[in-house]
């Protein structure tokens, strides 16, 4: 079976050495509402993955950003994140300006290594989460 592609950025706060990352909380459809993702959305027809990154940010958070490494998954196609979708992801700054949940989101929420698990991840990122939080740098105290 194919799966429709889909694309994600782990908005993370330095690309260097990472110590938060931006998660976003759904508020459709309604079985999905409440839980927390990482922003993007689908690849248009026609479109690279990386421009429908830089698209879907633009349209959901009102950001620019800059693009750094993928977070490769376990999959030829990336993460199966659903039955029936796959996601590629990669890791992203802001550019500017301050992120704004826009359609897809009501709230925006900076997240720690330690506090990655406050928040109800939508299961298909629960594997992402996990294999996020050791390549966070705890912050300088």
């Amino acid at each position: 079976m194919r799966r429709t592609r889909v694309v994600a950025a782990i908005v993370v706060d330095d690309l260097d050495a990472p110590t938060r990352v931006l998660g976003a909380r759904r508020v459709r459809p309604e079985r999905l509402a409440g839980r927390w993702e990482f922003p993007g959305g689908k690849v248009e027809p026609g479109e690279t993955a990386h421009a429908a990154l830089v698209r879907e940010l633009r349209e959901e958070l009102a950001v620019t950003v800059r693009l750094g490494a993928e977070l490769h998954g376990p999959h030829e196609d990336g993460w199966h994140v659903t039955d029936r979708h796959a996601m590629r992801l990669w890791f992203a700054t802001l550019v500017g300006p301050d992120p704004v949940p826009l359609a897809e989101h009501d709230e925006l929420r900076w997240l720690d290594a330690a506090s990655l698990d406050d928040v109800p991840w939508l299961d298909g990122d629960l594997e992402i989460v996990a294999t996020l939080r050791p390549l966070l740098t705890p912050p300088a105290r």
